[in-house]
Parts: structure tokens; sequence; C-alpha cells
């Protein structure tokens, strides 16, 4: 039986998502981790990924839902654009840490860091 996704919840101030699962299982995932693996075709490029950097302190802004398959996820980086299948926050549930450790390996190898260009305070 594939599990299916069946909720979703976001964490503000943590900055992750829940996904719930048909079996009872709980996943959660980073903003961040999510706006690095973003199924758009800006991320994804056309055959080549593109490196998306800086990306820590990145934060969902609205989630729309997109028929019975999948969301839209809003960054409050501007970036709004590739609809998350259900079935992808699945694959990316789980595979996260493997995905997580080769983003890492890859920001290392093209020198470049997940901290924010700029440091922004909130009043």
């Amino acid at each position: 039986m594939t599990k299916k996704l069946v909720g979703l919840h976001y964490h503000q101030r943590r900055r992750l998502l829940d996904l719930q699962f048909s079996d009872g299982s709980l996943s959660s995932l980073s903003a961040e981790f999510l706006r690095v693996h973003s199924p758009s075709a800006e991320v994804r490029g056309h055959g080549q990924p593109k490196m998306v950097s800086h990306k820590r302190d990145v934060a969902i802004k609205q989630i729309q839902t997109v028929g019975h398959y999948a969301v839209k996820l809003v960054f409050d980086d501007g970036h709004a654009t590739g609809f998350y299948s259900f079935a992808y926050l699945c694959q990316l549930a789980e595979n996260e840490t493997t995905l997580w450790q080769d983003y890492l390996a890859k920001l290392k190898q093209a020198n470049a860091s997940r901290e924010p260009l700029i440091s922004i305070k909130t009043l």
C-alpha cells in the first residue's frame, strides 16, 4: 500500500511544513529544504538544475491548493512558481536526509552558502 498525503500544517515561527500521511506517519520539511528543492523550471532548469543558495531564513508566505493533487508554495523571497504534487512531497519526505546531504555537498563544491545575503531583523 502506498501512503498518501492527507494533511499539511505550516509552523510559521519554526518555518516547518508538517506532512501527515494516510498510514498515520508524520514528516516535517523546512521551508529552506522545500525552496531549494522546488519543482519549478526556474530551479530544475531544462535538464541542468540551478544551484539555489542563501535560503537559510526563507519562509513560506502562502500555501495554495492546486486541484486535488498539489500545492503551490509562495515563499517570502518572491519565489512562487512550481507545483508541489502530493507524490513529490512524499518523495521529498522519504528522501530528505539524502537530498539534504547532497545539497550541502553541492553548496560546498560551488563555494556557496546557506546564509542570507543580507541580514534582516524584524521588529
